[in-house]
């Protein structure tokens, strides 16, 4: 990629809580950017659910990658395996989704409980073709959620699914009375209701979940909700499943936020990076050029531009500010690996993908008004993965690092950051950001910075004032590598992880050197 000439732009009076600048591709001598931090200036809460995963019944994501089962010879507890639980409480995961995706509008829940020797064998006809046995359900999703301490978000089944079975799903997991669904699941050795915190109808109703026009869709949710019933201070948050992409992302907003009055708390949204841009050739895990590093980093800040057009549409329909909006799907999707099963969406995981992550995350926190969840597609195993397993072994992806490293910023409240200067990376006719940033206020008062380094070669130099706080330094991680496409192995695990990192700070202002594709979080102290 030939180094096109830098621009420096001077941004007056661009505030905002995460603020994204632009750079220029392969090399630039002095990359430059200046930030002003107000910590006087506190907006709103980051919500804990921005970091939710995504667990759907597809290849290794749940078989394999969290149950295994009682009788494996992979150490276990209950049958969910102990590694991976270990690493999901270290990563403090706040929310999961769960059974889809696009299994979600094929699933009987009645399938996934009672005796799993009983349970029916049924085929994954959308991932695969694989038998699905059911041993993963109900009462296992609820404890895999209990065990990592995260709250619940179940998808309901409108595809081929009826109001009645949706409704009694909502009484078998919810109900204290004496009924008799609420027996049965007491019978299926739960005594308590379980907690169901977040609910939707339905996933991707224009597309795998019956490719409906968004009216007919919305008088369906209106059908559906209007049975779903929970006790008083029980009944989950409500989710209408919306759009994806540009055009059909803005249609699905607005008619379900204009459509749907009651029984609606918010709208979901999908959108997933892909390198070229093209779902028949998407662009490999690995063994990419420099050039799609960039158009992944130019695709995926997309993101900001799809959030915001939204937003503006339920600023106009629902000036009030009662609906939030969810993406409930995103990350980076790439080419099947040669040799393995496609409909597994299995895929390594680089330093690009970390950067991604980011760089998303910084987006989120921008629009935290709004936004109160998302779920990265997915948690193992599937796609934009925090840990791929391999039978016995385990590895943590750079994903799952940048996800660690950005947990003080769960239900922090945003900060004012204000951009003074910026270079941008030119990718053809457009242009990216050199460098992202975010800041927020913890919740033990701490004052905490994100930056990233969206260059996949050049260093970046970044000038950080922060306002209305004395410190000494900003102390925390690092995560980067010597390659753009570094990535994790089951021989060499620990390739890419983060490293201590710490900054002295002069009159109140950070002085950073950042190395090309890198990722930074630090407290000040």
């Amino acid at each position: 990629m030939k180094t096109q000439a830098t621009k420096i732009t001077k941004l007056a009076s661009l505030v905002c809580a995460a603020l994204f600048t632009l750079h220029s591709p392969a090399s630039f001598a002095d990359t430059q950017a200046e930030f002003i931090v107000d910590t006087a200036k506190v907006g709103v809460t980051i919500n804990k659910n921005i970091y939710g995963q995504f667990a759907e019944h597809l290849g290794h994501g749940i078989y394999e990658g969290i149950w295994v089962g009682k009788d494996s010879e992979i150490a276990n507890t209950d049958g969910f395996r102990n590694d991976v639980i270990q690493a999901l409480k270290d990563l403090q995961v706040p929310l999961i989704r769960w059974p889809g995706g696009c299994f979600a509008d094929e699933y009987h829940w009645r399938d996934g409980i009672g005796d799993p020797a009983k349970r029916p064998i049924k085929v994954n006809t959308h991932w695969g073709g694989v038998e699905e046995t059911n041993a993963f359900g109900t009462h296992e999703f609820f404890q895999l959620a209990e065990m990592l301490g995260a709250q619940t978000y179940v998808n309901g089944n409108l595809g081929t699914g009826t109001p009645q079975e949706m409704a009694e799903w909502m009484e078998y997991m919810t109900s204290d009375k004496n009924s008799t669904l609420a027996n049965e699941r007491r019978k299926n050795g739960r005594e308590q209701p379980f907690k169901v915190d977040y609910f939707t109808i339905g996933n991707e109703a224009w597309g795998c979940g019956g490719h409906m026009r968004p009216e007919y869709y919305a008088d369906l949710y209106n059908h559906y909700a209007t049975f779903l019933k929970a006790p008083h201070g029980s009944r989950p948050t409500m989710v209408a499943s919306g759009g994806s992409g540009n055009a059909r992302g803005l249609e699905w907003t607005d008619v379900l936020s204009k459509n749907i009055q009651r029984n609606m708390h918010a709208i979901s949204y999908h959108y997933y990076t892909l390198p070229t841009n093209k779902w028949d050739k998407k662009g490999e895990a690995v063994n990419f050029p420099e050039k799609e590093w960039y158009s992944t980093m130019l695709n995926t800040l997309k993101m900001d531009e799809f959030i915001s057009q939204n937003v503006a549409v339920l600023d106009k329909n629902d000036p009030e500010k009662k609906i939030g909006f969810y993406v409930d799907e995103w990350g980076t999707w790439y080419d099947a690996e040669p040799g393995r099963e496609p409909g597994f969406l299995y895929q390594q995981n680089t330093m690009r993908d970390a950067v991604v992550a980011a760089v998303n995350f910084n987006i989120f926190h921008k629009h935290a008004e709004r936004v109160h969840m998302t779920n990265i597609a997915q948690m193992v195993n599937v796609l934009q993965a925090m840990i791929l397993t391999d039978k016995e072994k385990m590895l943590l992806t750079p994903t799952y690092h940048a996800y660690k490293m950005y947990v003080p910023f769960q239900d922090a409240k945003q900060l004012d950051v204000h951009t003074q200067v910026m270079q941008y990376i030119q990718v053809g006719d457009n242009s990216i950001p050199a460098v992202s940033m975010t800041a927020a206020k913890t919740q033990d008062g701490d004052t905490v910075l994100a930056l990233v380094n969206l260059s996949a070669t050049e260093k970046s130099d970044v000038d950080v004032s922060v306002l209305g706080t004395k410190f000494s330094k900003a102390q925390g991680q690092i995560l980067t590598a010597k390659k753009m496409n570094a990535h994790n192995t089951f021989a060499d695990p620990a390739e890419v992880k983060p490293k201590d990192f710490s900054q002295r700070a002069k009159r109140g202002k950070l002085s950073f050197d950042l190395p090309a594709h890198s990722v930074i979080v630090v407290t000040l102290k």
